[in-house]
Formats: structure tokens, C-alpha cells, sequence
């Protein structure tokens, strides 16, 4: 899709990209100040595999203020980007055979790390009508002998679904009648939520000792290209994870290291006016996207994704276009609107596409115009 998308601007097309996982703001002045003030300082040298000291003492706090969770540094890795932080995960606890459980909708980088690793991917479906949430049901008929590990993913990409406290710890009592499976809690948008306060899975007393915590800079504080990652771990998996990144690529960028002591340190409040933007676009978007029929949608509670459920177009023809799945739909509205979304088959949810809300007001209510267009 991305590929196409590419192709038709090069033919002069005016695509509108909705497709976007990543914020469309800059990154925060006080940030970048602290970046300046690293070179100046001449931070230029190799850094440590785990990270600054500085930094992970300053992770620490953060997990405290923000997560109620207590780590000591020894329990933290500092990464190049919460993708690496997930595969270096996979790689130290994974064996071939092994089966990973991924609750779909699900990041498309999950299933590739596990396979990475040798591993089984599970898919447990969810719909539009449960908010993308899996039950403890369908959680413990999913979990096999070999089942070494689940992914949780709140607020989700591509839903933005956000778990509560309560549906989190119904879930932890299944998990609680088998010990030997490990929790990767991805928690990259944790700051992005416009519902019920984030919790994370690691602050159930049971699971802490299981669950591997994983957060970064990328989405809440506009730094996807610095590239900072880091989780929050039992100490024998930190130091695991810290032996396998050594022989990788070893220590983080030194400027973004400084750059993230800034960004962790300082309060949240610092980053609400980009938060705030978000919820307004969302609620316009749910708006407009309201007035197309054929798209059933949800409310969204964090993230900055709508993920529209479009299986009523399924076996229909537009404009001449066959739309036998959601890979159909959005090519369909890529070449006939020149709006690229991404198809929900990328996510493990077949009947939906994701629509990014990282763009100006203007693009969002101009593509949304073009879609409804063509559909009617």
C-alpha cells in the first residue's frame, strides 16, 4: 500500500496519507534544548549497553510517578527504540516452538519478532463490538502447553483501545493458573489517552515478576526518529536482554540518551497540549466518519487511530473495483479518493482499515470528504 501510495505521488497524485503511525507534531523545544546542550557538552562517545545511569535512574522515577511500578535500575534497558526493546525480549526468552498469544488487533511488527525468534504466533480475535478486548474466555482457551508469552498492547495500535484496571486484572487471574507464561506489556502510547487512567499490567502484585514493562519516547513526546526505547524487567531478563543488544548494536545514541533524561523528567503536562489536539481531531473524525454509511465505528480511548470495521462493502463492486476484503476497500479509496489508510489484515483484523489522525484538521476533513465521495 505504501508502495502505491509512493507510485501515484510520483505520477503527481495529491495523496493524502492517513497512514501514518507517528505524530505530526515536533518535537518539544525543552527537548531539543537538551539535546543542543549534550552536543555543546560533548556527549560523542560510546555509551553504555543498558543505557546512561543517569538515564535509567531517571526511568525509574518515572515508572514511580507515572506507573506506580518500583524498578531499580539493574532492571532497565535502554534500547534503540521500543522495537528493539520488544525483540530483544523475544530473543532471550523465546525458543523455536514456543507459542506467542497476540490478542488481534495487534502492532504488525509482533508476529515478524516472534517468527524472528522461532516462534508460534497465536492470533486471539476480538471485534469492533468489544472494543477490540479480548475476555478471559477466550484467553484461556487460546494458552496451549507451549504457550511461553503474550503481547498486550494498551492503548492499542491500531485500535486505540485502552484496557481498564479491572478488565487487565480479570485477565491476570487466567495467567495466575499458568506461571510459566511471560507478560510483554507495550505501553509505547501510555500518555495518549483520552478515557480512563492507563494501568499498567505489571502493577498486579501476581504478575510483576512476569511481566516485562515496555515504553519510549517516540509517540507521546513527538521523537520517532531519535530512537529511545526501554523496558522495565525482572533483573535476570535485563541482563539477559543487555548481553543480546551488546552483540547487536550495544549502547543507544548518546544525544537522544541526554534528550530522553529531559523528556522522562519532566512533567506530563509538558506534552497535554499535543494530547488535547489529538482527542479534538478524534472526535472530529468520529464525527464525519458517522455520516458514511457502510463504516461502523467505536470511540476510540487512546492512541491516534480510528480502525473502522468496512466488511459491509464485501462483495460489492465500486467504480469498478472488486472489494473482496479490507486490502480491497483500501486500495479502493487510495486510487479512486487518494487517501492511503492501512489495511486491518496487516493488524490480524481482517474487516477493518486504520485511519490515522496524525494530520492537520484540514487533510482530515478533506480526505473524509474524498472517501464519502466515492462511496456514494
Amino acid at each position: 500500500m505504501a508502495a502505491k501510495a509512493r507510485e501515484l505521488r510520483n505520477q503527481g497524485k495529491d495523496i493524502i496519507g492517513l497512514s501514518l503511525g507517528e505524530p505530526d507534531f515536533n518535537t518539544p523545544d525543552f527537548i531539543k534544548e537538551a539535546a543542543i546542550q549534550a552536543i555543546n557538552d560533548n556527549y560523542n562517545s560510546y555509551t553504555p549497553v543498558d543505557g546512561y545511569a543517569e538515564l535509567k535512574e531517571a526511568i525509574c522515577l518515572k515508572f514511580k510517578r507515572d506507573n506506580q511500578l518500583t524498578y531499580k535500575p539493574s532492571q532497565i534497558v535502554v534500547s534503540t527504540g521500543a522495537k528493539q526493546s520488544i525483540a530483544n525480549v523475544a530473543q532471550v526468552l523465546l525458543n523455536p516452538g514456543d507459542d506467542v498469544l497476540l490478542p488481534a488487533p495487534y502492532w504488525v511488527s509482533y508476529s515478524a519478532i516472534a517468527t524472528l525468534a522461532e516462534a508460534n504466533f497465536i492470533e486471539i480475535p476480538s471485534t469492533i463490538d468489544t472494543d477490540f478486548k479480548i475476555t478471559p474466555e477466550q484467553l484461556e482457551a487460546a494458552i496451549t502447553p507451549k504457550t511461553k508469552m503474550i503481547f498486550f498492547n494498551s492503548p492499542n495500535n491500531p485500535s486505540g483501545s485502552v484496557y481498564s484496571e479491572a478488565e487487565y486484572r480479570a485477565l491476570a487471574k487466567v495467567l495466575e493458573e499458568h506461571p510459566d507464561i511471560f507478560i510483554l506489556s507495550d505501553e509505547i502510547y501510555e500518555h495518549i489517552n483520552y478515557g480512563h487512567p492507563g494501568f499498567s499490567f505489571a502493577r498486579i502484585p501476581e504478575m510483576y515478576d512476569r511481566t516485562i514493562t515496555i515504553n519510549g519516547v517516540a509517540k507521546a513526546f513527538a521523537m520517532t526518529g531519535w530512537r529511545i526505547g526501554y523496558i522495565g524487567a525482572p533483573e535476570w531478563i535485563a541482563k539477559a536482554c543487555t548481553k543480546m543488544q551488546g552483540q547487536i548494536t550495544s549502547g543507544a545514541n548518546c544525544i537522544a540518551q541526554r534528550a530522553t533524561i529531559t523528556a522522562v523528567s519532566e512533567p506530563v503536562s509538558r506534552i497535554q497540549y499535543m494530547v488535547d489536539e489529538f482527542r479534538s481531531r478524534r472526535d472530529m473524525v468520529l464525527g464525519l466518519l458517522a455520516e458514511i454509511s457502510g463504516f461502523k465505528v467505536n470511540e476510540p480511548e487512546g492512541a491516534f487511530y480510528v480502525f473502522p470495521d468496512i466488511s459491509y462493502y464485501f462483495g460489492k463492486t465500486l467504480k469498478g473495483h472488486e472489494i473482496n476484503n479490507a486490502s480491497d476497500f483500501a486500495m479502493f479509496i487510495l486510487e479512486e479518493a487518494n487517501v492511503a489508510t492501512v489495511t486491518g489484515d496487516a493488524f490480524g483484523a481482517p474487516n477493518n482499515i486504520r485511519i490515522s489522525y496524525a494530520a492537520s484538521v484540514e487533510e482530515l476533513k478533506e480526505a473524509i470528504r474524498r472517501i464519502k465521495e466515492v462511496l456514494h
